[in-house]
């Protein structure tokens, strides 16, 4: 897709056109491997989101290998087969995209996959029978059983842990609020952003900020008091101490 620059000098090309001459020169060589950092770094948006799919189907096509090193995790989640996490130099987690995404090792993984990122939310465990709950700003959710289990067996009954929860698994509405007597809460919305197929709603708890992705048709606005809820099968629980993830 470059013939049509071949008697155009460097600084006649735009910034896409010269990404695809550098890789075009990079693979005259057929080489093995090929090694990509921060290849549309410098490009707009229209033009970051055109390469990521050039460079999608020339993998594809070639079948060469390509270690792709990115700060976007958006380019690592829709480029990679296997993503890399790395913190200072240390890698945190080597998996698939979708694993990474669903059963982050530690909190750093957590927060770095996924825009807007994971929901954390200090809370204290507590115990009464055979139900766990975790307790956060004067309200409670209990606690799935087996993963109550691991926080029994964990000596974590009494302490703060961290709750992880993603923004699309925070509903609004009704029929799963009516079906989720383990996982509402009460809270405001103090901001409101409307992005065309998605609503994000922005709401205090324990001192934190966080985000709901909800479907446009919401009724929820800024300023309303508002029942939420948790899809518990989507529920992380991290380490405060360590970070590390105890159950998910």
């Amino acid at each position: 897709k470059i013939d049509e620059y071949m008697k155009r000098r460097p600084s006649e090309l735009s910034g896409g056109q010269q990404q695809r001459v550098a890789i075009a020169r990079a693979l005259v060589k057929k080489p093995q491997v090929l090694l990509l950092d921060e290849p549309l770094s410098n490009l707009d948006a229209k033009l970051r989101v055109q390469m990521r799919i050039e460079i999608s189907n020339l993998h594809k096509r070639l079948g060469t290998t390509i270690i792709y090193v990115t700060h976007d995790q958006t380019e690592a989640m829709t480029l990679g087969t296997r993503i890399v996490v790395m913190k200072d130099g240390i890698v945190q987690q080597v998996d698939t995209p979708k694993n990474l995404y669903d059963n982050p090792v530690n909190l750093f993984v957590a927060g770095f996959m996924g825009s807007p990122q994971m929901n954390f939310i200090d809370a204290t465990v507590s115990q009464e029978g055979d139900t766990v709950k975790l307790n956060f700003n004067d309200q409670s959710i209990k606690v799935p059983d087996v993963q109550a289990e691991v926080l029994i067996d964990g000596g974590y009954v009494g302490k703060t842990v961290v709750m992880g929860i993603r923004p699309e698994d925070i509903h609004d509405e009704e029929i799963f609020i009516a079906s989720a007597r383990d996982s509402k809460f009460t809270t405001s919305i103090s901001n409101y952003e409307m992005l065309g197929a998605e609503v994000f709603l922005y709401f205090p708890i324990a001192g934190r900020v966080c985000t709901a992705r909800v479907n446009p048709r919401t009724q929820a606005r800024q300023g309303d008091v508002v029942t939420l809820a948790m899809d518990l099968t989507k529920l992380h629980i991290f380490d405060k101490e360590t970070d590390q993830v105890i159950t998910n």
